[in-house]
């Protein structure tokens, strides 16, 4: 009688030490400071160890290494977020989802001379301004409103966006 008693009780235990709960990892949101060149306190030339530590929420990586497509970097589809860590460089897209220090996403072309200036060079689609920290490029859509932010400490002679 004891053995049909402590069998099931043993298969219970051995089932749920094998079984693992896995904690999702929470970022909160996402604040992108234009000025100073930062997701949260993330810079661009941050490695991916350093991203993933500080924001731990990623939906993917990549291998920083000859075979990747554009130099290895940590992405963040549900938030609109990349981080292009062998290029070194912050894509923050349309879809973003977090708070703007200053509300570029949608702005008029037309409108940002008030927050960032004269630009350094400009394009049919983008234009780039100078930063304390580097450069940001501005992409506009057929409206001429914005719809993809790049920044990195790198200058516009030195910066590769992966296309």
């Amino acid at each position: 009688m004891k053995s049909f008693f402590f069998t099931p009780l043993l298969a219970v235990i051995f089932s749920s030490t094998s079984a693992q709960l896995k904690i999702t990892p929470v970022c909160g949101t996402f604040v992108v400071d234009i000025l100073d060149g930062k997701v949260n306190d993330v810079r661009p030339d941050f490695t991916i160890g350093q991203i993933k530590e500080k924001l731990p929420c990623f939906t993917s990586e990549e291998p920083e290494n000859a075979s990747s497509k554009c130099g290895g970097g940590v992405f963040y589809k549900d938030k609109g977020v990349n981080f292009f860590t062998g290029r070194d460089y912050v894509e923050i897209k349309e879809n973003f989802k977090g708070k703007l220090t200053i509300p570029l996403m949608g702005a008029a072309r037309n409108s940002l001379f008030k927050w960032l200036g004269n630009t350094k060079i400009k394009d049919v689609v983008w234009d780039a301004f100078e930063t304390r920290y580097g450069i940001l490029v501005l992409y506009y859509n057929k409206a001429n409103k914005v719809n993809r932010i790049i920044f990195s400490k790198k200058s516009s002679d030195t910066l590769s966006i992966c296309e």
